[in-house]
């Protein structure tokens, strides 16, 4: 089982990052950069909540830090099953092919693992589309005095999308399902487009809240 990088100081997350060893590798490491977006979405929600001049939004702003805060605790999740998703891949190729019926089960086993590893990251850009959706409603009405970091929100969460989705598009070329991989590719593009889309309006928001 993988260490928890949240567990980790900092320090030893980056050294980590920084060594040879595979994990955390891309896929990771845009998961836990996409939670620090989302920190920072929740972190001009806290600061909307039960202030002055916000008495209007305080039920949209609840539930937009609700929100946030399940995206965060699902990208948490995700980084391990990330780490565990390629620690399997890379097991499948370990797999024995002595006999044609071992060539056929780690054959088998490679696909599957490969689905899986292809799948996991998938989610996790997912999960940042959904911190750019909210971080997009909270940029139209949020704490004026701390609306910029809903901006590094939405800017950080659709780095860490386009990010790991390269963990998604290595594993496309060794998987033989051309429905699956077709599939992929449709909804990678629609991610694409639709976090671009929101992550300029939060910023366009933004921008106005600054008066720049």
């Amino acid at each position: 089982m993988p260490e928890n990088v949240y567990d980790m100081t900092l320090t030893k997350f980056l050294e980590a990052a920084c060594s040879s060893s595979h994990v955390p590798g891309g896929g990771n490491v845009s998961a836990v950069v996409g939670a620090m977006g989302g920190s920072m979405i929740a972190m001009v929600a806290n600061l909307t909540l039960g202030k002055k001049g916000y008495e209007a939004y305080q039920d949209q702003t609840q539930e937009i830090l609700n929100a946030v805060q399940r995206s965060i605790e699902t990208l948490k999740t995700l980084t391990l099953k990330d780490m565990e998703a390629f620690d399997d891949y890379m097991k499948a190729f370990r797999l024995p092919k002595n006999t044609d019926e071992e060539k056929k089960r780690r054959t088998d086993a490679i696909q599957a693992a490969a689905k899986i590893a292809t799948t996991v990251p998938l989610t996790i850009c997912r999960t940042c589309l959904a911190l750019i959706k909210e971080a997009n409603k909270l940029s139209r009405f949020g704490n004026k005095m701390a609306i910029s970091d809903a901006g590094v929100g939405a800017y950080v969460c659709e780095a860490a999308l386009r990010a790991c989705m390269l963990s998604v598009d290595i594993n496309l070329p060794s998987i033989k399902d051309p429905v699956f991989v077709s599939d992929v590719k449709n909804e990678r593009a629609r991610l694409f487009t639709e976090a671009a889309e929101l992550s300029q309006k939060a910023r366009t928001f933004v921008a106005e809240a600054m008066g720049v």
